[in-house]
């Protein structure tokens, strides 16, 4: 699943292509893929003739302004959005098309058909109607993901310290992937109970969050199976990765076999020397 730095590598193209250029309709080729509103029809209704001012990510949401309304997108698991030329032959999974100036379209390509859309009206909240927006606790950017506001939501509960991370109420936008990178930077196991961390280990955490999610950035995030740009293009933090989907090959600092375990149904990657 895309996690935030594919989510901002994603925003970032779309902010150079698509701004200020009016949508001139569109076609969506599964209709589940409109959250809201229904039906479809009234959806790219909402859209034709808007331009889009600017796009925003809240944890691994995008929210394009348009003039009039916001365009919600939800990548989920396989999502991709592409910027492409309406000759590009259709991709057996495209979901959605949005047609603008110049033959260029913005392509919705999802495999695994979880992606949403939504089309939010001018006169509505955006979290009125996309109502995870809710749910999202802090940016890890952001000043109120702090030290303290991490030890505060860590202290006393009784559950790994990755499950806890992958919780979106407890921090926007971390997924599987740099739960583990950040442990592993953090010298603790994945397994380790949230009550049990010192307020030591919690500010190394929080840092390294932080950390590997920029890095990540200025890598244009992984791709180990579907993620892509808005070109179409590979992220490289895959080749980089300090424990991810490395299991059996050298530690990068120690060279001891990384380790896999499951937590919660998702698999876990860590160095059995240097985290502890």
């Amino acid at each position: 699943m895309p996690e935030l730095p594919e989510v901002e590598t994603v925003r970032l193209g779309l902010n150079q292509v698509t701004l200020n250029q009016p949508i001139r309709g569109g076609d969506v080729l599964l209709d589940r893929t409109i959250a809201y509103p229904t039906p479809s029809i009234d959806f790219l209704t909402g859209l034709n003739g808007t331009t889009i001012a600017q796009w925003h990510r809240y944890g691994k949401y995008l929210l394009a302004e348009l003039s009039e309304g916001w365009l919600g997108v939800h990548l989920r698991m396989t999502g991709q959005l592409l910027w492409l030329d309406q000759t590009e032959p259709l991709h057996k999974h495209t979901r959605v098309r949005l047609f603008f100036g110049d033959d260029r379209e913005l392509r919705f390509v999802d495999q695994r058909t979880f992606g949403q859309m939504w089309w939010v009206p001018g006169d509505r909240d955006p979290k009125t109607i996309i109502t995870g927006l809710q749910k999202l606790g802090p940016e890890p950017f952001s000043v109120d993901f702090s030290d303290d506001y991490l030890a505060q939501q860590l202290k006393n509960r009784r559950r790994p310290i990755k499950t806890a991370l992958l919780d979106q109420a407890l921090v926007a936008g971390v997924g599987n992937i740099y739960a583990d990178e950040a442990l592993f930077l953090s010298g603790i196991r994945p397994e380790t109970l949230c009550a049990d961390l010192n307020p030591a280990q919690i500010k190394r955490l929080r840092s390294n969050v932080v950390r590997v999610l920029q890095d990540s950035i200025n890598a244009r995030g992984t791709t180990f199976s579907d993620f892509r740009d808005v070109s179409g293009v590979n992220g490289n933090y895959g080749n980089i990765a300090w424990v991810y989907a490395r299991d059996g090959e050298a530690c990068r600092t120690c060279e001891t076999p990384i380790q896999r375990l499951k937590l919660a149904g998702r698999s876990s990657h860590f160095c059995p020397n240097c985290q502890r």
